[in-house]
């Protein structure tokens, strides 16, 4: 099933790259516009997929998503010619692009100094699996399916808050927070794009007044029981916790061991 939705996203890219090229908006492989240098083709292969640029009505969609503040630190994964780096340090963000190909790498710099944010964005030559995301506020990416998947274990290990975007593709049984389409005359394919916020890990026995409070966790979604009731409306948002026991609503912050809330605490065993 996985090499299935990579062959059909390659000849998905590739039905793109013909018609650019009919409309005589996409050079061939290498080749060099106006003396400009070094050019990519939408389709050209890459390590793991191949190249097509996130339409810029997304990428100001998917900085929308995830509430980017100058405060943020922004990695986009598979940055390719940096737009959704350098849109982002226009926003005033420092941002980061982790690009494989050196010559894309060159391209994404060349394209920063040109809009003026060499200052805040920068480029990595670098393998996705090899690279730490850790200090990342924010992670955006246009990857397949199968390297979203290999790559949900590190991003669930990052802290609770970061939040992740990506366009078009998801990561399975982990549900969005958020999903948005674009829908204009700028973003006609590749349009949607997905929010993840990631959770706090909050899975076991807690201890509070009420009684042992347990709890299950899938993702950002809770069950369990707090005493004797059931738990409903059980929800992580990064490290807020929300859910319902008894007929009545709780609500708190996650830190570590502790869960800090209104009139209440509990401390897991």
């Amino acid at each position: 099933m996985r090499n299935g939705l990579r062959t059909l996203f390659i000849l998905a890219m590739a039905l793109v790259a013909t018609s650019l090229a009919a409309q005589g908006t996409a050079p061939a492989a290498g080749q060099t516009q106006g003396g400009r240098g070094y050019q990519p083709t939408v389709g050209q292969p890459g390590k793991d997929v191949v190249w097509v640029p996130t339409p810029q009505a997304l990428v100001d969609k998917m900085l929308d998503m995830a509430k980017v503040t100058p405060k943020d630190y922004l990695m986009d994964l598979g940055s390719g010619d940096g737009r959704t780096v350098i849109t982002a340090a226009k926003r005033g963000l420092h941002a980061q692009g982790i690009e494989y190909n050196p010559d894309m790498v060159a391209l994404s710099k060349k394209n920063a100094e040109a809009a003026g944010v060499s200052n805040m964005a920068s480029f990595a030559q670098a393998d996705l699996f090899a690279t730490d995301f850790s200090k990342a506020d924010v992670i955006t990416m246009f990857l397949l399916p199968s390297i979203n998947m290999k790559l949900r274990p590190t991003l669930l290990d990052m802290k609770p808050g970061t939040r992740i975007v990506s366009n078009s593709f998801d990561m399975e049984d982990w549900e969005p927070d958020q999903r948005e389409t674009v829908s204009s005359p700028e973003c006609q394919t590749w349009c949607t794009a997905m929010l993840w916020i990631v959770p706090a890990k909050v899975e076991g026995t807690w201890q509070m007044t009420g009684g042992p409070l347990t709890l299950t966790q899938k993702f950002q979604m809770l069950s369990g029981t707090l005493g004797s009731a059931a738990i409903s409306s059980g929800r992580l948002n990064g490290a807020q916790i929300a859910f319902t026991a008894g007929g009545k609503k709780y609500s708190g912050t996650v830190s570590g061991n502790t869960i800090t809330g209104d009139g209440w605490t509990a401390t897991r065993k």
